[in-house]
């Protein structure tokens, strides 16, 4: 339809630097050697530098197409990961050097000559051992896309914990009611998901419906309530194109779903995220041999709550991770949402909005010139600095913020995981493996922002965004982008 935003599809078109013959790597290169020097190591954490990938099963999505916070992927998540993640860290050679901003300039100057990026283009290259500015192009703020989960991650992590669990509960109500209480957990699934390829666990309606019937007595009738009050506001962000959730682009946003509101199909979404998930632990109740009287109605819990049963999500550092590696943008949202109620107790839009802003500011990240609509970066409206997502990459990089270290496991490895498991092709192998990056895709608008190892050993933070290009012209800025992040990690840019 007009005026959505969608991201190209594949189309094998390409121009500018997207012109080069596209080739496929077999395998995942994670290593990289030249000069002597492995620029990211399979395991351990390099002296000064946090780990970017634990070496414990992690939030590998390999094997899947890869997401974005483009809406042209309606209702489709990647499949569960089938084995642990790569283990990846950043190896900073102690005789790297100080970065040389000439050499870096020389390395990205023709790749951001691309006339297909469009008339705006944003780069910014930091070294990250000194935090100093080596590449400056383009002056004041862009649409970040879903970069913007870098943020909502961020503040998440600070302000709940990166042990944090979000807990759905079933507590007794008045006479023979029972009450299902949403707890805002994004991963609540429907039924239970097994294996050692599963992650993050995910607790599940199902099991929920096992517990309570076990809590009762056998035979019971109940009437079955549900309470998804924990999140205000609406559901669905005013800055958000109008026809995402009537057309199950995103869903409606709840403290209350199973599967994040995806209907069996995978397509699409469900109206009412709520009521549907009480639904489905009603049938599952009654699998149990509970008689649910009636249908399920939306309902509070008492103030003196005993509880039947609960279901605990994985830690937030795991979720974090999920979120990022694939781009999901619902997951987000409620992150969002969380960020709200724990800084001023508004789980909403504006709540979680004000509440990134507030956390990040805390944390010494410039925030002067950000504007957020969502947590996801669906809206057109927001607008970043690259500034803000450079100081984020860089909190989360100090050593004295281990609670963020997540937002960097979480960063796709380029040509391997997540949402650049099939991008860094052509012109942009030699940063398979290098890079890691979030990326960010709308209409009209690319962008990526993570790490990337030169050959010399040197990391760097790097943004690079354009977001004022023509819409048949999406394959060929996502190539052009991904080669200046390669150009990055060919880059030997050290002065020592």
């Amino acid at each position: 339809m007009a005026g959505r935003d969608r991201s190209h599809p594949e189309s094998g078109r390409t121009r500018g630097r997207g012109r080069r013959r596209v080739a496929v790597l077999a395998g995942l290169v994670l290593v990289a050697v030249g000069g002597g020097a492995a620029y990211w190591r399979l395991d351990g954490a390099a002296p000064g530098l946090p780990a970017l990938v634990d070496p414990r099963p992690g939030p590998s999505d390999s094997s899947a197409t890869p997401t974005d916070p483009s809406p042209s992927l309606v209702g489709v998540l990647p499949p569960e990961p089938a084995g642990p993640a790569p283990v990846a860290v950043p190896v900073e050679r102690a005789d790297a050097g100080t970065l040389d901003s000439a050499a870096v300039r020389r390395a990205l100057r023709p790749g951001l000559r691309d006339p297909d990026l469009g008339p705006h283009v944003v780069a910014r290259v930091v070294d990250l051992s000194d935090g100093l500015t080596v590449l400056a192009v383009g002056e004041g703020t862009f649409v970040p896309a879903s970069t913007t989960k870098l943020l909502t991650a961020a503040a998440a992590l600070e302000v709940l914990g990166p042990d944090h669990v979000f807990e759905t509960r079933v507590v007794q109500g008045p006479g023979d009611q029972v009450v299902l209480v949403g707890g805002g957990d994004p991963t609540l699934a429907s039924t239970p998901r097994s294996g050692p390829g599963i992650f993050p666990v995910r607790p599940d309606l199902q099991t929920l419906a096992v517990q309570t019937a076990e809590a009762l007595p056998r035979g019971s009738t109940v009437r079955l309530r549900y309470d998804a009050g924990l999140f205000t506001g609406p559901s669905a962000s005013p800055r958000w194109e109008s026809d995402y959730v009537p057309d199950g682009v995103v869903a409606p946003i709840s403290a209350l779903w199973a599967d994040e509101a995806r209907l069996p199909s995978g397509l699409g979404r469900q109206a009412d995220p709520a009521a549907d998930a009480a639904r489905v632990f009603a049938r599952a109740l009654e699998r149990r041999g509970l008689d649910v009287a009636g249908r399920p109605r939306p309902g509070r819990a008492p103030a003196a709550q005993a509880e039947l049963a609960s279901a605990t999500s994985a830690p937030l550092e795991q979720i974090v991770e999920r979120i990022l590696e694939v781009s999901d943008n619902e997951g987000a949202e409620v992150l969002l949402r969380q960020v709200g109620l724990a800084q001023s107790g508004v789980g909403s839009f504006a709540g979680g909005t004000a509440g990134v802003q507030e956390v990040l500011g805390s944390l010494g990240v410039p925030m002067d010139g950000v504007r957020l609509y969502d947590g996801s970066g669906l809206s057109r409206d927001n607008r970043m600095p690259p500034q803000a997502l450079v100081g984020v990459l860089r909190t989360a990089a100090d050593p004295s913020h281990p609670e963020l270290r997540a937002v960097l496991t979480g960063l796709p490895v380029a040509g391997a995981t997540g949402s650049l498991t099939e991008r860094f092709v052509g012109e942009a192998l030699p940063g398979r493996g290098l890079v890691r990056a979030k990326t960010g895709t709308l209409q009209g608008v690319s962008s990526l922002a993570g790490l990337a190892t030169g050959r010399d050993g040197s990391t760097v933070v790097f943004v690079l965004a354009a977001d004022r290009f023509q819409e048949e012209d999406t394959e060929a800025v996502r190539a052009a982008l991904d080669a200046l992040a390669a150009d990055l990690a060919s880059c030997r840019c050290s002065g020592g």
